[in-house]
């Protein structure tokens, strides 16, 4: 008698280690007439897929990342990150849920020291063998948040009264991981 276990209904087992120069953790707001797009260069995670899985992960506030610098120290002050006060964003997970190649991630994000709950979906990709022989895995991850629930509260009129930067904001994530031996 055989049997034969559905690998694609569950992560593939063992510790992952995320590879930051592969993976992406930023965010999308939608501002004046566009969309605001940014990213954090410092970034951690951890994937344990075992009996109960677990992702982990946070991101350094200093290393977040827009195409102007003024832009990116407006961003480190209290009127957003709040860097001094609170130099990490972190997640951790409280459940993990896959079906084929999409997958939910469930757990509390913590951001300007307030964590709240949120649902993280979107695909799972592998496990593959790279060039090097190393086993890999994709999540790429997104969620929606209100930013005022978190204490980012900057805002300014435009001249018809509604305000430039919208509170609803999209957190995107692409993580790569590296199986560890």
């Amino acid at each position: 008698m055989s049997i034969t276990t559905d690998t694609r209904q569950s992560l593939p087992l063992g510790t992952w280690a995320l590879d930051p120069v592969h993976s992406t953790i930023g965010f999308e707001v939608s501002y004046l007439a566009g969309t605001f797009r940014g990213q954090f260069r410092e970034v951690g995670a951890v994937l344990e897929a075992g009996e109960t899985p677990a992702l982990s992960g946070s991101a350094k506030v200093a290393s977040v990342d827009v195409k102007d610098e003024n832009l990116a120290a407006h961003l480190q002050t209290p009127d957003f990150f709040d860097a001094e006060r609170y130099p990490e964003l972190s997640f951790e997970s409280s459940a993990i849920d896959r079906d084929e190649d999409r997958i939910t991630v469930r757990g509390a994000i913590t951001i300007r020291g307030v964590e709240k709950p949120i649902d993280l979906t979107g695909t799972i990709n592998g496990p593959i063998n790279d060039a090097y022989g190393r086993e890999r895995i994709v999540l790429k991850l997104e969620t929606t948040i209100d930013r005022i629930e978190f204490g980012v509260n900057w805002n300014v009129p435009l001249p018809d009264g509604k305000p430039a930067l919208d509170n609803e904001v999209k957190l995107v994530a692409e993580l790569y991981f590296v199986k560890e031996a």
